[in-house]
């Protein structure tokens, strides 16, 4: 909040206009922050196979290591939100990395493949604690007109969190034993939880609003449901009963969380937020944003490693051009200024349209060596540099400031769905055409290319995916660019409606 609002809670900026003396230092805290979550997320891909052999670990205990942490996170975003607004953002800041080092240091020690699903779980609701807490902080400390350039910064950490999870990965399972990439987390969350103390002011709600622990509970379940049927479809079938029966709970569930909510004087989502054309549009196309980015690079990853051959490590030196992108336009407050000369509307369309030109590069050009895919991936990162920091303000921008924690866990929501519908579906369109190149009974490339023994045939089956990775990438572009254009156009109506 600024100086300027009317309130005796305890709040960040202090300074008039100007936000937080040291808002530059603590974005730096908070980003350091928010780099152990998202390491995280991508850093046990690549030791899936020191745990297979060293743990014993069957295929389903390696899908729940991976799904423990994002369900458990992806359900409870909205929840810490809200805790963090009535509790304090600070104290949750520092909350979450305590959960997140003691979850890390179970899992560096785990003996047991339970115990690592346990404590992958623990990391999570550390994981959704930071995930929204720096957001909301970011928002608190700046003054509006230095807000989209924080906002890029931090997610500009996001995209390298992202890329670095499996180089960092990659590097310590070279040097070290599988639970070294765990254990790494902790000198890093505990200079994190230091600086948090010293340098991070507290700001809250300061109506403290009653806390909502129905809406918490049912938001919750029918989230962590929702999730859990997306990422069950692809394998066990999208009419099977491992995937509707979540799904109808998920259904059913957040109907009940939608009325409860529209029925209580204090309730955690206010669902009046969906009617500001600002909010709709930034939702609509954040969903579409990470439903493309998040499904295709899941799936380029997928063809570097087994179509080309590369190992994780190359995999990741080679996606890695994507989140330098975005880093260097962000670091240096080039997207920003581009925002601030563009608008937030035609920013974000044009930013889409320059990813979906990336996706389309890499659907037409990967046949013809890696410099069609580096150029579609420095696409990506231009356009995702200038439109995704240009969503989450306008998100953060239509939520009340004392609501802001709730506003970072629906940024956190709306791209955990996103990028988990972005896998799912462009998976199935991947699949559909991969099945109907191949004569094998297997589905899945390993597993075809296991069945297989002359060349010839190999090289059909490797065609055959590649096909499926344009149509899925195809799939891919097609959804940002009608991402771009919807939030586009409900940015503007929304800006005219204020200006009249």
């Amino acid at each position: 909040m600024t100086a300027s609002a009317p309130t005796p809670a305890p709040v960040a900026v202090s300074q008039g206009t100007q936000g937080h003396p040291q808002r530059w230092l603590i974005l730096g805290v908070i980003c350091l922050a928010q780099l152990t979550v998202l390491l995280d997320n991508t850093i046990l891909n690549v030791a899936i196979p020191s745990l297979t052999s060293e743990l014993g670990a069957a295929t389903s205990d390696i899908q729940w290591m991976i799904n423990a942490y994002s369900l458990v996170q992806s359900g409870l975003l909205l929840t810490a939100g809200s805790a963090a607004d009535r509790y304090g953002r600070k104290k949750m800041l520092a909350t979450g990395l305590v959960l997140f080092g003691l979850g890390s240091l179970v899992a560096g020690l785990a003996d047991s493949t339970a115990q690592l699903i346990a404590a992958r779980a623990g990391m999570g609701v550390g994981g959704a604690l930071l995930m929204t807490t720096t957001l909301a902080v970011a928002m608190q400390i700046f003054a509006p007109e230095e807000q989209p350039k924080a906002i890029g910064i931090w997610a500009a950490v996001n995209s390298l969190g992202f890329a670095a999870g499996p180089l960092l990965g990659g590097f310590m399972l070279n040097h070290f034993w599988w639970g070294a990439i765990f254990l790494i987390n902790l000198p890093v969350a505990a200079l994190a939880l230091v600086a948090v103390v010293l340098l991070v002011p507290e700001s809250k709600n300061p109506r403290g609003d009653r806390p909502d622990l129905l809406g918490a509970l049912l938001s919750t379940i029918g989230m962590a449901s929702l999730v859990f049927a997306i990422i069950s479809g692809p394998e066990h079938g999208w009419t099977s009963g491992r995937v509707l029966t979540p799904a109808a709970v998920a259904v059913v569930v957040l109907a009940g969380f939608a009325y409860w909510e529209s029925r209580i004087p204090h309730p955690m989502l206010d669902l009046h937020f969906f009617r500001d054309r600002r909010f709709t549009g930034a939702v609509a196309g954040a969903v579409l944003i990470t439903f493309g980015m998040g499904g295709s690079l899941f799936l380029l990853t997928q063809h570097m490693q087994f179509v080309l051959g590369y190992g994780p490590l190359e995999a990741g030196l080679r996606t890695a051009p994507l989140a330098l992108m975005i880093v260097a336009l962000n670091f240096t407050g080039l997207s920003a200024k581009w925002s601030a000369r563009l608008g937030t509307p035609l920013s974000i369309g044009l930013g889409m349209a320059v990813m979906a030109a990336g996706l389309l590069s890499i659907a037409t050009l990967t046949d013809h060596g890696y410099p069609g895919t580096l150029l579609g991936l420095v696409l990506i990162g231009a356009g995702a540099a200038v439109a995704s920091p240009a969503m989450a303000h306008a998100i953060m921008s239509a939520i009340p400031p004392e609501k802001a924690g709730v506003g970072a866990g629906i940024n956190g929501t709306v791209a955990e769905f996103g990028q988990g519908l972005g896998v799912a579906v462009l998976g199935a369109v991947l699949n559909a055409r991969f099945a109907a190149g191949i004569s094998v009974a297997a589905v899945s490339l390993p597993g075809a290319l296991a069945e297989t023994g002359s060349g010839s045939e190999r090289a059909r089956i490797t065609e055959a995916f590649a096909a499926g990775l344009e149509s899925s990438q195809m799939v891919g572009a097609v959804a940002v660019l009608l991402g771009g254009v919807v939030a586009g156009v409900l940015l503007r109506r929304a800006e005219r409606r204020e200006v009249a």
